[in-house]
């Protein structure tokens, strides 16, 4: 039975503006003016307080997450597509748990068997059991996922849009919040730094989406400490350099890059932005770096290769799935995508505590019931947590290895999650591992794990021979020009950045970026020519000098105008 992906159009259309809107609904469209004239927030009549499920919905419709059409397409025993449209009200009879179907894009599922297995749990499915479950599943779980999750025979059928019940969502106080700020923010040209870019994100993105992105591991102590680690690394400068020409160009795995930077593999851009992933590989192309696409993009991978320019490389993000034949499927895809090189995140086997993620979980009356087991996880990240593999070891580079080399594929391997230089001795004796990303999963998997910016200096301390046999990488805290060439001096082929651009394109989409790489671009040319390098290839350790005393970072009057 073959399964073909359905863009079949449905309840969206009830979200469609009018000429004269009604009071508290959502416009299908809401324009985000740069302007800083205030609006007022609109009347609202009292209503009863929402779960996290309602609000999701709501705030997904807010900011335009809205589905493309097309034509639908169903499951067919002799692999044809024989149209079978079922009416909205049967689809709303089987609502019981043992009798448990949803819309999803405009497909029919039966999930009665998946509630058990569900890893976000049961009590999200049944709060829409007989319902239309595109928004919620839409918002926190990446495309194709469905295709992983179930099997063909879960598939019902289609269902008839013309049935489709209409669903006029009220504004809630954070969607009111959103608009507000989105209608106020400063303009693009007006940010400086990342850091101010961040600002903004924060205050136009839904709270569900900024907890998700900016989520730490428990304290966070490994977070915070990749930006304080950082403060222990100064320059030697050297002077009459002539350093009126600087060129900042590198490359990875022999593909030419404009700086020595990538977008990392963050998942769910269309959390902060419909166009999600698309996004950032076009800007990334504009900008002349490479894109790392996440296991859990929020686009799929069709798409955002379509997004991309002819001659624009990727890179495939991979979680080893439990069923090894998903991950050999993954990758002939992404091969025959011209996807070029496969990075193997090995340092999240299970998800990490992140606390401020999960306290967006919905917390039901089955919690609390007596004898009820205890139950912590929750958030975004629970909801596409569960479907890899969490028993992998060295025996699945092995593995990994031969299907990139002498079966399916002959990509190259980048392992994405090293943390001591013991396992990075380790990796860089696999002939198929290329490169190695020292990372700490932005803070969010172990805390107390060490920033990555310590790995690299000790790595070049005790092993410097590792940088011949590999390509080494490194991210984690970098917002500055000048702490990726600290990096790229002590060995670094390159820095990878994930939250930054996400945050970017929460808060101007696109062209945010693309100002995202031009700030650090700006700021890159500019630290060369005050340490006097005129390209990187003469940035060397020599450059680089351990402070013990860690400095503070600037507060924000720091930047405050005198």
């Amino acid at each position: 039975m073959a399964f073909l992906r359905s863009t079949a159009r449905h309840s969206t259309r009830a979200l469609r503006s009018t000429s004269t809107p009604r009071k508290n609904t959502l416009p299908r469209f809401v324009a985000l003016s740069t302007t800083t004239t205030p609006i007022t927030p609109p009347p609202r009549r009292p209503t009863p307080a929402r779960n996290a499920v309602a609000l999701s919905l709501v705030v997904v419709a807010a900011l335009g997450l809205f589905l493309t059409s097309g034509s639908p397409t169903v499951f067919a025993d002799d692999g044809t597509n024989h149209a079978k449209l079922i009416p909205f009200q049967e689809v709303s009879r089987h609502n019981k748990k043992d009798d448990l179907w949803v819309v999803i894009r405009g497909e029919v599922y039966n999930l009665t068997e998946f509630l058990a297995i569900h890893p976000g749990g049961a009590k999200v499915i049944l709060q829409h059991a007989g319902k239309d479950a595109t928004n919620i599943f839409e918002s926190i779980h990446a495309k194709g996922l469905l295709e992983t999750m179930l099997s063909p025979s879960q598939h019902v059928g289609t269902v008839d849009p013309g049935t489709m019940p209409k669903v006029e969502p009220e504004l809630t106080d954070d969607d009111i919040r959103m608009l507000i700020n989105n209608k106020n923010k400063p303009p693009l040209g007006a940010m400086i730094n990342l850091m101010d870019i961040e600002e903004v994100a924060k205050k136009v993105m839904s709270k569900k989406a900024w907890h998700y992105y900016r989520s730490d591991a428990e304290d966070g102590y490994s977070y915070r400490n990749n930006f304080a680690a950082l403060t222990h690394y100064f320059f030697r400068p050297r002077i009459l350099r002539e350093v009126g020409r600087v060129d900042t160009s590198t490359s990875i795995l022999g593909i030419p890059c404009s700086l020595p930077i990538f977008a990392g593999p963050a998942a769910m851009a269309a959390l902060g932005h419909p166009e999600g992933e698309k996004n950032i590989v076009r800007s990334a192309g504009n900008g002349g770096i490479i894109y790392g696409i996440s296991s859990n993009a929020s686009c799929t991978v069709e798409e955002i290769a379509g997004a991309r320019q002819p001659d624009q490389s990727l890179i495939f993000q991979l979680y080893l799935a439990k069923d090894r034949q998903v991950s050999v499927d993954v990758l002939k895809k992404v091969e025959n995508l011209g996807f070029k090189a496969i990075m193997f995140t090995v340092d999240a086997p299970v998800l990490g505590r992140r606390e401020f993620d999960m306290r967006t979980r919905i917390v039901t009356d089955d919690d609390e019931a007596e004898n009820a087991p205890p139950k912590s996880k929750g958030g975004v990240a629970a909801s596409i947590d569960g479907y890899f593999e969490v028993n992998i070891g060295w025996k699945d580079v092995e593995w990994l290895q031969a299907s990139c080399i002498d079966r399916q594929t002959k990509l190259p391997i980048i392992i994405k999650g090293i943390q001591t230089v013991e396992d990075c001795l380790l990796a860089a004796e696999y002939p198929g591992v290329k490169g190695i990303l020292i990372s700490n999963h932005g803070g969010r998997q172990a805390d107390y794990a060490p920033a990555s910016i310590d790995v690299l200096y000790e790595l070049r301390q005790t092993h410097p021979e590792v940088f011949d046999k590999v390509e080494v990488y490194v991210d984690g805290g970098f917002r500055r020009g000048t702490d990726i060439v600290k990096a790229v001096c002590l060995g670094a082929k390159a820095v990878g950045l994930g939250r930054p651009f996400l945050y970017a394109n929460a808060a101007y989409g696109e062209r945010g970026v693309s100002k995202t790489i031009e700030i650090l671009r700006e700021e890159v040319v500019n630290c060369m020519q005050q340490i006097g390098l005129t390209s990187l290839s003469q940035a060397q350790p020599e450059m680089i000098q351990y402070m013990e005393r860690r400095m503070e970072p600037p507060r924000a009057s720091d930047y405050a105008q005198e």
